[in-house]
């Protein structure tokens, strides 16, 4: 289907309430409108990358010099713009006679808009027509069919090459309309075949709202939360909704809060966020034991440091990250090999938990004395003390990375499948 024309732009209801009268260049209105703009900027059309058609409310034409109009309307023409619409009868009286002279002598549809309407209204109306169109008209044949929520998130979770009008007109497209002070969250689900898990979160979070979609494998959203959720915190809250509410077996990762007003490169952010995050929950031994009859809702947040320890792939880091268990646990895993026990998990444990006593203790399932005994012989063949401030980051980065390299075996990895 080729893309919306001029001449179909001006026949939008926004559109038409102005009242446009074309003043110059009749032979465009069938060229390609590749988006609409509304600016006051007259000192170049630089901003451009060409089919956009421009609004102005002319104000600064009121007092130019004739070749300052002229040249505004040649930069236009040469920019490749798909024409120039001026709101007259407000700040400027009329269409100067050289504007509408050099538009003619180049051909740019020129467009007297005889009606005050709101730029906002024409923009979203004919943007939204834009996306509409070229999304039934791609050609590229993709899983999800002509859902144009599962293409805006895959677009988004892949950073495909998008722009801020494009992003916010799909959205309002699929009905998605987060306002300033919203967060939001992006949210990776494994083990569900259709959308129900995120849509019961959802209703548990109250005054919450999203864009979600099922993809083969695995579901992907992008929630919307007002700026004070419950507890305060937006992705513990969305942490929680999921915990009360998804089915035994599901394996669910949520990515960072984020500003709805922060732009589309942020939104892509928390999505590719919890993106990773389910990849990792799904292929690195888990560091704290799991409820055993529910699901397992993990963070962005929560895999920092497996995240960070894995930046281009567990195998290319693979053997960066066996040198530094090594070097910092050499002694702990030669033990390890020789005696059954489980050092170096209760050493993570502890420093993942603030060297609580009382936290690890409970995470691990045994007695206050019983973790005496452990750290004292973990601290005896490192011949180190687990407390000291100077070693902490190393230990806990080696505790993790041993995680990592361990991994869950190529069974685990079969079964994963995400947006790709």
């Amino acid at each position: 289907m080729p893309a919306l024309t001029l001449r179909e732009i001006l026949a939008l209801d926004p559109v038409r309430a102005t009242e446009p009268e074309l003043l110059a260049g009749a032979e465009g209105l069938d060229r390609p409108v590749r988006w609409v703009h509304s600016s006051e900027v007259y000192e170049g059309a630089n901003f451009l990358d060409g089919g956009e058609l421009l609004l102005t409310n002319g104000f600064g034409l009121t007092d130019a010099e004739e070749e300052v109009r002229r040249r505004y309307v040649r930069e236009l023409a040469a920019r490749g713009a798909a024409g120039l619409a001026v709101e007259v009868g407000r700040s400027l009286p009329a269409m100067p006679a050289e504007v509408t002279d050099e538009a003619r002598r180049l051909g740019l549809p020129l467009l007297a808009l005889r009606r005050v309407v709101p730029f906002v209204r024409i923009t979203e109306a004919a943007n939204r027509a834009i996306v509409a169109r070229g999304l039934s008209g791609r050609g590229v044949v993709r899983p999800w069919g002509d859902d144009h929520t599962a293409a805006l998130l895959a677009d988004l979770a892949d950073r495909a090459a998008l722009n801020q009008p494009e992003v916010e007109a799909r959205a309002a497209l699929a009905g998605f309309h987060p306002g300033p002070g919203v967060r939001l969250l992006g949210v990776s689900v494994h083990g569900a075949r259709e959308t129900g898990a995120v849509d019961r979160a959802v209703r548990v979070l109250g005054g919450a709202s999203g864009l979600r979609a099922a993809f083969p494998g695995d579901v992907l959203a992008l929630l919307a939360l007002p700026a004070t959720p419950r507890g305060g915190d937006p992705v513990r809250a969305v942490q929680d909704a999921f915990r009360a509410t998804a089915t035994p077996g599901l394996t669910v990762a949520v990515g960072h809060a984020v500003a709805a007003e922060s732009g589309w490169l942020r939104w892509s952010d928390t999505l590719r966020a919890a993106r990773t995050t389910l990849e990792l929950a799904l292929t690195v031994p888990a560091a704290e034991p799991a409820a055993p009859d529910g699901p397992l809702v993990t963070s962005s947040r929560a895999l920092a440091l497996e995240r960070e320890l894995t930046r281009g792939g567990v195998d290319a880091n693979r053997e960066r990250l066996a040198g530094l268990v090594q070097h910092a646990l050499g002694p702990l895993l030669e033990w390890e090999a020789a005696h059954p026990s489980d050092l170096v998990r209760t050493l993570e444990i502890h420093l993942r938990n603030g060297c609580s006593p009382t936290r690890t203790a409970a995470l691990l399932h045994i007695g206050r004395q019983s973790l005496y005994q452990r750290l004292e012989r973990i601290e005896s063949l490192l011949g180190l003390e687990i407390g000291d401030p100077d070693l902490l980051g190393e230990l806990l980065a080696a505790a993790c990375a041993h995680r990592v390299v361990r991994g869950k075996g190529d069974e685990a990895r079969g079964g994963l499948r995400t947006v790709a």
